[in-house]
């Protein structure tokens, strides 16, 4: 019920973005959108400036109103004063699954358009079940540049690695293959084209227990066609019944 993100020949004509699509261009979420992949895919350069470290809160709240490169704003969301996110690295998290621990971990980005999308509706589920600590992971630095994943790119028709993610990257699709979705490129004639590895999107909530990953969820409801679109009675209530699933399991 997923639909891929599409993704085109790599053009370097956006400041601080890294892969090829318009500027003007949104992904469309229906049937299931993964949320963002590429960085101007669901942004521009973003003209407010968070410092890392800062509360997710302040991180997230800091971009209200505010408007990218190609002038989209921001949507503008209030995350409750006392949330469960705590910022982590992917060291940490290679290391607390590898030692069978459990843990709730979100990945995604205050710029991603789809995460802002859920958030809202991410934090008071995870309040409601009494989940006091979620560990999260941003995926962009301060201009778009890819601080995570692996970046593949189209070039005449087949994909090429265009920079790998971060060292711990490779580590963390392996353990959680069993609830990733495959990473697949569509070029300009709608062909899919497969990578051979799993992905990352944002966003991605996670359930870890024992070391295994056991779910996953984007939150993100099927009626939403586009990631600034506001969010309906009928979208809002899809989002509870899946981060409903998410928590409980």
């Amino acid at each position: 019920m997923r639909k891929l993100l599409t993704a085109v020949l790599t053009v370097f004509m956006l400041a601080g973005c890294n892969s090829a699509p318009a500027a003007s261009a949104e992904p469309a979420n229906s049937s299931g959108n993964h949320g963002c992949d590429a960085f101007e895919e669901c942004e521009s350069t973003t003209e407010a400036k968070t410092a890392s470290g800062t509360a997710f809160k302040t991180e997230y709240e800091a971009l209200n109103g505010m408007t990218n490169s190609s002038g989209k704003e921001h949507r503008t969301i209030t995350i409750p004063e006392t949330n469960p996110f705590v910022k982590t690295t992917p060291a940490e998290v290679i290391q607390k699954t590898e030692a069978g621990d459990s843990f709730w971990l979100y990945i995604g980005d205050p710029k991603c358009p789809w995460c802002r999308s859920v958030l809202e509706t991410a934090a008071a589920k995870a309040a409601e079940y009494h989940v006091d600590q979620i560990l999260y992971l941003n995926i962009w630095d301060e201009d778009g540049n890819e601080i995570l994943r692996d970046k593949y790119v189209l070039e005449e028709g087949k994909p090429v690695k265009q920079s790998d993610g971060a060292p711990e990257y490779a580590r963390m699709l392996e353990l959680f293959h069993d609830v990733l979705s495959d990473y697949t490129l569509e070029a300009e004639d709608k062909t899919k084209v497969e990578i051979g590895e799993k992905r990352i999107f944002a966003p991605n909530f996670f359930r870890i227990e024992g070391g295994k990953a056991v779910r996953m969820t984007e939150g993100i409801s099927e009626k939403q066609k586009d990631s600034r679109e506001p969010l309906t009675d009928e979208i809002l209530a899809d989002e509870q019944k899946l981060f409903d699933a998410f928590f409980k399991g």
